[in-house]
């Protein structure tokens, strides 16, 4: 028999994190018809409090790549696609970006999201100062047209300090994103609710 601090060591093969922590039980299976990309800052990784783990198991169409500043010619091949893909980043609008001399995105065009399928959503996953830094750091991102959110419901995330109201975890960014690009608010629910519950359980470890 394993002693109990060996226990607590072992990982979970598909979630990654400590047996005692295992988030699987909160894996929804969803069929995402929008492709998801999540650039994934380096400090996000390691953080037990991150959603990201969790949104990647549960969409079918999702992938993550794990960097701040990307080559162009690597950003290049991320961005191009097989098929007649439209790349759109989510990113907020937002006041403090003026500064930055960030290049002005393209409008979306809503013909290009007729079709959820041809639609490929790049995501940034970091606080807010590191998804900005992202963005100042990767000149291709910023050529890309941006979907903003707005109106969203209050963030179910209390377990991380949010830089400002509205602010919400990539998971509930994601999944608010893909109802909008989708026009379906029911298929997004059940992965919601378990995160939900990943929140609390999260919170009893505190």
């Amino acid at each position: 028999m394993l002693p109990p601090d060996h226990i607590k060591r072992l990982s979970c093969p598909k979630c990654l994190r400590p047996q005692r922590t295992c988030i699987c039980h909160w894996i929804t299976p969803t069929e995402n018809a929008v492709e998801v990309l999540i650039m994934q800052h380096p400090l996000e990784v390691g953080n037990a409090k991150g959603s990201v783990r969790l949104l990647e198991l549960s969409l079918q169409r999702s992938e993550v790549i794990v960097g701040e500043v990307f080559a162009e010619p690597a950003m290049q091949a991320l961005l191009q696609t097989p098929g007649a893909k439209y790349t759109i980043l989510l990113y907020p609008d937002s006041p403090e970006d003026k500064g930055l001399n960030l290049a002005t995105p393209p409008q979306l065009d809503p013909a290009l999201l007729r079709d959820p399928a041809q639609v490929r959503l790049i995501v940034l996953d970091g606080t807010w100062r590191k998804s900005r830094k992202m963005l100042y750091l990767n000149p291709l991102l910023q050529q890309l047209p941006r979907l903003s959110l707005s109106n969203t419901p209050t963030s179910r995330y209390m377990i991380r300090k949010a830089h400002s109201p509205g602010q919400l975890s990539t998971l509930e960014a994601t999944c608010y994103a893909l109802m909008q690009l989708e026009q379906n608010e029911g298929k997004y629910q059940p992965l919601l609710t378990a995160f939900s519950g990943f929140v609390a359980q999260q919170a009893a470890y505190r």
